[in-house]
């Protein structure tokens, strides 16, 4: 396809997306726009995008489609402002938020000028940020939720997912309701969990500094989505504030069932209550990217000598593996630390396995 694309945010989701975009169609030409200069420098510099938009206005006025991939009060800033211009006949625009159902509202603007909006939410991420940070293949076997807004058709939403086809994502079409409620689920109340338990840890952790010594192994990767950007997960939050607050009533009644069956020390039930949910999280899919990004994780004991880091890395490289992270979560002196290597794909993490098996002793598993 031809045409111009411009792409309002080029942090990791807009950079991946344009690599995307420009690998699969290469007579495309995309013009990007970011608040800090920095990153707008660096993307042309990368050649991630092919120009630098003047203003968001003049970017937005030139376009055949435009994708805002900035948070998600943001978008709906820019949707009003895309409501006040001229914009070329036949433009197609799209947004990467995670929450849908407001932005859709106030895409409203658009839809009754008969400017066609389309809802777009890619379920992936990295260990890393900003557009240095973006790949070409991110969204690759992740879904993609479209929520198609009231003036576009059903060739609108064909045309955009021809414009994401270098994504190579798993593109759904779902409602702005169904979206928030599902990632409300298994995404943004997960986030609120995950914060309350480092609250938790953190205020005993004043009478007993002990806690933050053992909270360093698993009771860190629990809580691991707790360090995802504050600001992005207050807006989100505000978003889909009514689907949280029904998740977070329903969790209390949770709790409060779980504190019965404790107090009545009633075996039964609570043996079932371990077991249902192991069985249900046992089914899961293991190989499937969802809601919250998956990284792929491999634990190796290491001996404490200068070097080892490199020497491990070292191997990776030669196999031209690459890693996503890579951090001791344990060290022990004179004996063996443990170091968790991360991976973007299971493809990835089985190719290191298979190499630091055959070039050293060291004892590993996998996450």
């Amino acid at each position: 396809m031809r045409g111009n694309v411009f792409i309002a945010g080029l942090g990791l989701i807009g950079g991946s997306l344009a690599k995307a975009i420009k690998k699969a169609h290469s007579q495309a030409h995309i013009v990007g726009f970011d608040l800090r200069e920095s990153e707008l420098g660096l993307a042309e510099a990368l050649n991630i995008i092919d120009e630098k938009a003047v203003s968001f206005e003049d970017g937005a006025k030139k376009a055949d489609l435009i994708i805002l991939a900035v948070p998600v009060l943001k978008t709906e800033q820019m949707i009003e402002t895309l409501a006040g211009l001229h914009l070329k006949e036949g433009v197609l625009i799209t947004d990467t938020g995670s929450t849908k159902s407001r932005i859709m509202n106030r895409a409203s603007l658009l839809s009754n000028k008969g400017v066609a909006f389309i809802g777009g939410h890619p379920m992936a991420g990295s260990h890393k940020s900003g557009v240095a940070a973006s790949k070409e293949l991110l969204f690759e076997n992740a879904f993609y939720l479209l929520t198609p807004g009231g003036a576009a058709e059903e060739k609108h939403v064909a045309i955009l997912k021809k414009w994401l086809d270098g994504t190579r994502a798993k593109i759904l079409e779902v409602t702005a309701e169904e979206h928030d409620e599902m990632t409300g689920v298994i995404s943004h109340f997960p986030h609120i969990i995950a914060a309350s338990l480092v609250h938790q840890a953190r205020k005993f952790n004043e009478e007993n500094p002990l806690i933050e010594r053992l909270a360093a192994g698993g009771f860190r990767d629990i809580t691991r989505i707790a360090s995802s950007n504050p600001e992005m997960w207050k807006d989100i939050s505000l978003h889909n504030k009514e689907m949280l607050l029904t998740l977070l009533a329903d969790w209390r009644d949770e709790m409060n069932g779980v504190l019965s069956i404790l107090e009545t020390e009633d075996e039964d039930k609570l043996y079932h209550y371990f077991n249902d949910a192991k069985i249900f999280r046992d089914g899961l899919p293991a190989a499937s990217k969802g809601a919250i990004p998956a990284f792929y994780e491999m634990y190796v004991d290491v001996p404490d000598y200068p070097g080892v880091i490199s020497e491990l890395t070292g191997y990776l490289a030669d196999e031209r593996i690459s890693i996503t992270n890579i951090r001791i979560v344990e060290t022990r002196d004179d004996v063996f630390g443990v170091l968790v290597i991360s991976f973007q794909s299971e493809k990835d993490r089985l190719r290191a396995k298979q190499c630091i098996e055959q070039k050293t002793t060291y004892d590993l598993f996998l996450a």
